[in-house]
């Protein structure tokens, strides 16, 4: 019995106890009211429900007399076994075998769908993430939120929801003018400007547009920075787009900043926000009273000099992705990046949404390379940063995504490479893919003697190990809702590694073949189902973070 099917069975018996007491609290209960959890100790059954304690007050009962008169209504539930009152009014529920067993081949008959659900259903989300300036490769904190922000997309996606990947191609600034006046340096041979950028990457890319560009002799000053400017950055997002797309990782949207300044985007939202009564005028320039929305100062949205602030290009952004339909809007910026929270969200009061709903921003942590206990600090390429290449080159792109997600993102993250090149269950990509490739060693082996699945009989699972692989692929679809819920992919990895750990387990107590030339037995057959059930949630929940399942290592 799957953990869905459970609770909407436990909500009937529910409202069913609570209708003659309070009818307007029976009504008003969910499935979430129910809020099955897996039991730490397996000994205090297979599912356990506070239910009890969350509704005792509401109808007047202690907690413990509610959870008596449940014991009996759940007791009475086709499939459970046994209800158990533990504590002040908790809930032990323990499943028949053969209840518990069913799950396996309803996960082997839903395949890829297992783990979806629709608590997401109709809302259209806009993730942007990256959004790399284009004056160089992707650094690590970027390439972190390559990974997270693809497998976020994906968890978002299984949940129901409408989502389009967006990439904010800042091409608008005074750093894309540093980065053409370091071509213009590269290209003649002269020192890096000061505030200018380095590495190798800078004189490849000098020497493409000039293998591009037959004129380059002719111009000068402003005119041969514009023409560096303009060949070098779009050289530079190819190299970006292909970094990303060798990762796994593609975008919906280029969204290029300089048409907001060249569209009037800027000037619509001012205006918007001018209507609203948000504007006003002081000293010459423009501003924005973010204070009225818990802001710690006011913004300057176009300066005295008529220039328009860096905030105005984040006004009208916003306002274009509501209008084009968005009913979220999540972003995830670097640690360097925390400053503009405040500000963000009470830009987006002061549109009239609400923020934290209308609008959410993830904020990402370092991430650090470490090689023989020695920090790893410079790139083949980049000079002083290390680059996505870097990582993907040592490591390749399994590895790195992997790494890179299974820690929650607010956390700063030291990646040891020594580690990560291990083929050994010391790896943790490795040892969850390793599970995965050894449910298809069992399923050949099984074909070879003859046992398909076809006489399955759930009833048959009752090995302890086999009762705790059940209760770990029962939590696969928990686990995918509240990583989505969260924003935190990283429960999905963590998952993945608990569950690969009770297959490897259960692979070492119960056999799926016969001994020698010993007969199929039904039991058998149950368990090549089993096993290809837990390959099927590894298989999804490897393809949530972006990381291959081989069938052979």
């Amino acid at each position: 019995m799957n953990p869905d099917l459970l609770a909407s069975s436990l909500l009937a018996a529910v409202t069913a106890a609570v209708q003659g007491r309070d009818g307007e609290a029976a009504d008003s209960l969910s499935v979430g009211d129910i809020a099955l959890e897996r039991p730490r100790n397996r000994d205090h059954g297979d599912w356990a429900t506070s239910v009890a304690l969350k509704l005792a007050k509401r109808i007047g009962l202690t907690p413990r007399a509610l959870a008596e008169e449940l014991a009996t209504a759940f007791g009475a539930i086709e499939g459970v076994a046994s209800v158990e009152v533990a504590g002040p009014g908790f809930l032990n529920i323990r499943l028949e075998a053969g209840a518990a067993g069913a799950l396996a081949a309803a996960i082997v008959a839903m395949g890829g769908a297992y783990g979806g659900n629709d608590a997401l259903a109709g809302q259209s989300i806009n993730l942007e993430f990256v959004s790399a300036n284009p004056t160089g490769p992707i650094h690590l904190g970027g390439t972190r939120w390559a990974a997270v922000g693809d497998s976020l997309a994906r968890l978002l996606s299984i949940s129901g929801a409408a989502v389009i990947r967006e990439y904010y191609f800042n091409d608008h600034g005074v750093q894309i003018d540093r980065f053409a006046r370091s071509l213009v340096a590269a290209y003649r041979g002269e020192p890096t400007p000061e505030d200018g950028y380095g590495g190798q990457y800078i004189s490849d890319i000098a020497d493409r547009v000039v293998a591009t560009r037959s004129n380059l002799g002719s111009l000068d000053g402003a005119e041969l920075q514009e023409a560096f400017r303009a060949s070098g950055v779009n050289l530079m997002f190819d190299d970006i787009k292909k970094s990303l797309s060798d990762f796994g990782v593609h975008f919906d949207v280029y969204f290029h900043e300089n048409n907001l300044h060249e569209s009037g985007a800027v000037d619509r939202a001012i205006s918007r926000l001018r209507e609203l009564g948000h504007i006003f005028e002081e000293d010459g320039a423009v501003w924005l009273r973010t204070t009225a929305f818990g802001d710690d100062k006011d913004r300057v949205v176009v300066k005295s000099n008529g220039e328009a602030a860096y905030i105005s290009g984040d006004l009208a952004y916003y306002l274009d992705k509501r209008e084009r339909g968005f009913d979220r809007c999540i972003i995830m910026l670097g640690a360097d990046h925390h400053g503009y929270v405040q500000r963000m969200m009470a830009m987006c009061a002061a549109f009239g949404d609400t923020p934290n709903e209308n609008l959410q921003i993830l904020i990402g942590q370092m991430v650090n390379l470490v090689q023989s206990g020695k920090p790893v600090r410079m790139s083949k390429r980049a000079g002083t940063v290390v680059t996505m290449e870097d990582l993907v080159d040592a490591v390749g792109v399994d590895a790195a995504r992997y790494a890179l997600v299974r820690s929650s993102s607010d956390s700063n993250l030291d990646i040891d490479l020594d580690v990560l090149q291990k083929r050994s269950n010391d790896n943790p990509v490795f040892y969850v893919q390793y599970a995965h490739a050894r449910t298809h060693q069992v399923a050949r082996n099984a074909d070879a003697a003859g046992v398909d699945g076809s006489q399955f009989a759930a009833e048959l699972l009752t090995d302890e190990t086999e009762s705790i692989l059940l209760g770990a692929l029962a939590e696969f679809p928990r686990i995918v809702a509240q990583a989505a819920s969260l924003r935190e992919p990283h429960r999905v990895a963590r998952f993945l590694e608990e569950l690969a750990a009770a297959f490897h387990r259960w692979y070492d107590a119960c056999r799926v073949t016969p001994v020698g030339d010993d007969p199929v037995q039904p039991v058998h057959h149950s368990r090549r189902v089993l096993a290809d059930a837990t390959g099927q949630v590894l298989r999804n929940g490897l393809d949530l973070l972006g990381v291959s399942a081989p069938e052979r290592m």
